[in-house]
């Protein structure tokens, strides 16, 4: 079984990873970070230039045609140099849906902005209640004409200030079951009745609540059929989930490196604390939980990429997985450096703090526990 990346994805990691290391920097992360939008947009230009925008969106709508497994080779590379911005939310939540459900005329109007980096998108999915499941959706939607009209509030959108558009979530019918009656919208963010409040997280990551009153939004915005949005949701929720996952593996990795060179060189009781049974012990567990992590993570994607009939089961799977083991990963790498791992102005802190950003997107360990559980039938 061969379980190693291809000859181009060893490329394109190897080209990704030079890349980021130079324009990316930790300097340039924490500027991102201060920065209210979130993102730099010359840097947002650079990665556009590199084609990664466009990476799965196919080449006869501006893209190079790559595989969802290809871009998670990506994603794993943005997790270890920290990339911020709305690269998950225009790329995985905007264009693979317009992919998977839009019609021609709405594949031609937003996936060559989003593969020339014209474009930014996110998914307004979650509401107060603050649930991913489809009983977490009840902002209504009614029709008025050539229009619906929107009105409620979307909470924890990721990057919604700075979007042009939002894929927006609301019920356009009551039904005893709630996956159906859940229609998608394709929302001019600029839209009369729309407003933006920025949340403050642990991670410095930018995420909204969205207010709509009284949005109106043409009939020919709807993204898939009326009523039956929730397939569409629910493939995108598994996509990001395995987003997330290669993120944390990436981050996890960086932050396993940058531990053990820590301590090799730090010395206490006249050795280096690498040396000690207890810090050795930390590394075995840590590389374990990293490898562990990349492993269930490339084969949801596998999974994904290929329809396979238990791909959903293996998504909850990773995810679960992905969101302690990183945990474990990013709380030994503070432990072993001690006071220094938790001040702020030391790189390690930042990894511990998007650990806990990825670990909560998209749902946490209990909740595709319960997945796993709901799949096994018991």
């Amino acid at each position: 079984m061969d379980l190693g990346l291809s000859e181009e994805q060893e490329l394109l990691k190897g080209f990704v990873r030079d890349f980021l290391e130079k324009e990316c920097p930790e300097t340039r992360v924490r500027e991102m970070e201060e920065d209210e939008r979130g993102y730099k947009p010359e840097f947002w230009r650079m990665m556009a230039a590199q084609g990664w925008q466009g990476m799965i969106i196919p080449q006869q709508y501006g893209g190079t045609g790559m595989t969802f497994t290809d871009l998670i080779v990506l994603l794993e590379e943005f997790g270890r140099a920290l990339v911020p911005g709305p690269f998950i939310s225009t790329v995985v939540l905007g264009a693979i849906p317009i992919l998977q459900a839009g019609t021609e005329e709405q594949k031609q109007a937003f996936l060559p902005k989003i593969a020339a980096g014209e474009l930014i998108m996110t998914l307004a999915l979650t509401e107060p209640s603050a649930r991913w499941d489809a009983d977490g959706v009840a902002m209504p939607a009614r029709a008025e004409g050539d229009s619906f009209v929107l009105s409620g509030t979307k909470l924890f959108v990721p990057d919604a200030h700075v979007s042009d558009c939002m894929l927006v979530a609301a019920r356009t019918k009551e039904s005893a079951n709630p996956e159906d009656g859940i229609t998608l919208f394709l929302v001019d963010s600029k839209s009369a009745g729309i407003q933006f409040t920025a949340l403050k997280t642990i991670a410095a990551d930018k995420q909204c609540e969205v207010a709509f009153n009284e949005v109106r939004v043409p009939k020919a915005n709807v993204l898939g059929e009326v009523d039956k949005g929730w397939p569409i949701i629910r493939g995108v929720k598994s996509k990001a989930a395995v987003a997330a996952c290669a993120y944390m593996v990436g981050l996890a990795q960086m932050d396993f490196d940058i531990t053990l060179e820590y301590a090799k060189q730090r010395i206490q009781f006249g050795r280096p604390i690498g040396s000690f049974q207890a810090i050795q012990h930390k590394f075995a567990d840590m590389i374990i939980d990293v490898d562990g992590s990349r492993f269930i993570t490339y084969k949801a994607a596998w999974a994904l990429q290929e329809n396979e009939p238990d791909a959903e089961m293996l998504v909850s799977m990773a995810k679960a997985w992905c969101n302690e083991a990183a945990r474990r990963v990013v709380a030994h790498g503070q432990q072993i450096h001690g006071g220094i791992g938790f001040t702020k102005d030391y790189k390690i802190e930042l990894y511990f703090r998007r650990q806990k950003w990825m670990e909560l997107m998209w749902g946490d360990a209990d909740y595709h526990r319960e997945l796993v559980a709901d799949k096994l039938a018991i």
